[in-house]
């Protein structure tokens, strides 16, 4: 998957296209990035509108393919934007609290301050971005950075996907880490969300559609 450029045609109108439908692109990403394993830096992903890429690059698109919108993963983001995140993220199953004693609320201003350099060619009707994160209990409030927690005994790995269409509307999902107990099928994955998950990072993504 690599970049998309103007060459693709007007985006279709925003007004058409649902929160389902994003929601469907944001479960395909997770789909998509699932085999590779846990561990995985932060990726940027432009929604594009099937029909688009069906008419301009068909090779890209199968023949049965009925999404709506179809996800292209980006350039990655800066190495020290993501190489904590990553690091902890993956060794957050072991006893060791990790190497790092960065604020989590920095590392997401980091990826926010990446975002704002962000802007789309018209065919990309939305945007969408999945990161690891560490999940701690409500009692573990006050843990801030990220070495604390991934020492926290109860802490859970998951998958942060959030996305925005150009219209507006946006949309967080969470996909713990299965625990190794557990009997989970290959392939079950369990999306969560609410209404406020990542309000500050979907709305920085949303801005990324900003007009100049």
């Amino acid at each position: 998957m690599g970049a998309v450029t103007d060459d693709s045609g007007p985006a279709s109108d925003p007004a058409t296209l649902s929160v389902d439908d994003l929601g469907a692109a944001l479960r395909d990403i997770v789909e998509f990035v699932d085999p590779a394993g846990w561990g995985q830096p932060p990726m940027l992903f432009a929604l594009v509108p099937t029909a688009i890429l069906a008419a301009s690059q068909p090779g890209l698109i199968a023949p049965d393919d009925d999404s709506v919108l179809s996800p292209i993963a980006q350039e990655p983001f800066p190495r020290d934007t993501t190489a904590d995140v990553a690091a902890v993220a993956s060794r957050a199953d072991e006893a060791t609290s990790g190497d790092t004693d960065r604020s989590k609320t920095d590392l997401t201003a980091d990826i926010e301050r990446a975002l704002a350099t962000t802007s789309w060619p018209a065919a990309v009707a939305g945007a969408a971005l999945i990161q690891e994160i560490v999940v701690l209990p409500p009692e573990a409030e006050g843990t801030d950075t990220l070495s604390g927690a991934a020492a926290h005994p109860e802490r859970r790995v998951a998958r942060l996907i959030v996305g925005a269409l150009r219209s507006g509307t946006t949309l967080g999902l969470l996909h713990l880490r299965p625990d190794p107990a557990a009997d989970v099928t290959d392939g079950d994955i369990e999306l969560l969300t609410r209404h406020d998950l990542a309000a500050d990072l979907r709305t920085a993504l949303a801005h990324t559609f900003d007009e100049s």
